[in-house]
């Protein structure tokens, strides 16, 4: 693993990067076919021209024509959704269970943010369990009130106090399990949960360092949707550890 300050360094970069999470500006729910996007469109745009382009969405796959120019496709990337650059926006084609959405990050914002931690605590850096199971089907609560499906192939156990600590990665990103969870610290770190990725597994181990628990992409904007913890991801103590709430 990364050094902690380096992984921290490279946290706050990629919240600010230009397709990171504090220039989203607007979240567009679609359904397939031909739709006007600008400032005074169908597809209704908080800032830009009048008229931005002609989005067109078909099964799996999105286009947008700026005025009197060809269409152009949006473009893979890597543990994230379809982008493209149009003006002075980056638009992606965010699609969840099967429905799509535009969202827009304004690339002539220069956002900044400060993060605050717990201080650094050895003690949760925890060696757990690591368990592989049949694909079991599931679904998630979402923080705008809708579900998710998911589908758990894992979890993670620990002892703390005595007790035994199950925990579920209910996601994954570049490779990596990704644990909802909430404590009892909840109040002083984001209300909702907090993101944890799983490090250095085998085949019956892996890392939980508690001191890289994140806060969720909707503790920066209202336009992320972020699921919300499994019941077993909800824990009766305070792990004080991790980012505070920004």
């Amino acid at each position: 693993m990364l050094p902690l300050a380096d992984w921290r360094a490279n946290r706050l970069a990629a919240l600010t990067a230009p397709d990171g999470w504090l220039n989203l500006v607007a979240r567009i729910d679609l359904t397939p076919g031909r739709h006007p996007v600008g400032a005074a469109q169908e597809v209704q745009l908080p800032s830009g021209p009048d008229l931005l382009g002609m989005l067109e969405i078909t099964d799996g796959d999105a286009t947008f024509a700026r005025p009197g120019e060809a269409p152009q496709p949006f473009k893979p990337v890597a543990d994230a959704f379809p982008q493209l650059r149009v003006g002075p926006f980056l638009l992606e084609i965010h699609t969840v269970d099967g429905v799509p959405a535009l969202r827009v990050r304004d690339l002539t914002l220069q956002p900044a943010v400060t993060l605050r931690q717990f201080p650094d605590a050895p003690a949760w850096v925890v060696r757990a369990k690591w368990e592989s199971f049949s694909p079991q089907a599931s679904e998630v609560e979402m923080k705008d009130g809708s579900k998710s499906a998911v589908t758990l192939t894992h979890r993670a156990t620990f002892q703390h106090q005595g007790k035994t600590v199950t925990l579920s990665p209910t996601h994954w990103k570049a490779g990596k399990p990704m644990f909802v969870f909430r404590d009892t610290t909840a109040g002083e770190t984001y209300p909702a949960c907090r993101f944890l990725f799983g490090e250095d597994p085998t085949d019956s181990e892996i890392t939980l360092d508690f001191n890289r628990a994140i806060s969720p992409p909707c503790a920066f904007t209202d336009f992320a949707i972020c699921p919300l913890p499994p019941p077993g991801n909800i824990l009766p103590f305070r792990i004080e550890a991790g980012e505070l709430a920004p």
